[in-house]
């Protein structure tokens, strides 16, 4: 009887676990974004690095990431981290255009890492990258809020997902990118 029971927990725990099981027929450096100043961002470019997306608000509680957010890059950028913001208004917190983004990121938190043009991140709507996140890791992969964090690694595969209110230079975070650069 314990058997039967060790068995049908086993098979329970590997179909149920999860709901979306990675296939990954793309990786992310298969994907492009244009940049707040109009130009491709090709991910391609970021191969064999590590990046740390988020996508960010200007006028959201956590918009004060941004300060540990260009602290993380300044830190890890020399070992091969990239931090990736993308500014998105699909919480209804974002600035109307690219050029105010831009100009609010660079005076009130001198962000020098890329930034997206302003983008879905959620939704029918999303950008073909957070629908990619969302294939292959689940519904944690799907921003909750601005300042949501998808870890991409080496291989370009989903490392992990971390929610806004885990901050940039929080351990969980460190711990995880210096365990794959």
């Amino acid at each position: 009887m314990k058997k039967f029971i060790l068995i049908g927990l086993t098979v329970f725990i590997f179909f149920f676990k999860n709901s979306v099981m990675a296939n990954y027929d793309k990786v992310f450096y298969d994907f492009e974004i244009k940049s707040i100043s109009g130009k491709i961002i090709n991910f391609n470019e970021y191969k064999n690095k590590v990046v740390l997306i988020v996508n960010t608000a200007s006028y959201c509680g956590f918009t004060k990431q941004y300060e540990e957010l260009q602290e993380l890059w300044d830190k890890y950028k020399s070992k091969g981290l990239i931090v990736l913001g993308v500014p998105s208004n699909s919480f209804n917190q974002e600035k109307k255009s690219n050029s105010e983004v831009k100009e609010f990121c660079e005076v009130n938190f001198n962000i020098n890492f890329p930034l997206s043009n302003i983008t879905e991140v959620k939704g029918k709507k999303a950008h073909e990258l957070f629908k990619w996140a969302e294939n292959n890791h689940g519904k944690s992969a799907i921003p909750k809020w601005n300042f949501h964090k998808i870890l991409i690694n080496k291989e370009g595969k989903i490392e992990d997902t971390f929610s806004s209110f885990t901050k940039p230079m929080s351990k969980k975070i460190i711990n995880k990118i210096e365990d794959i650069l």
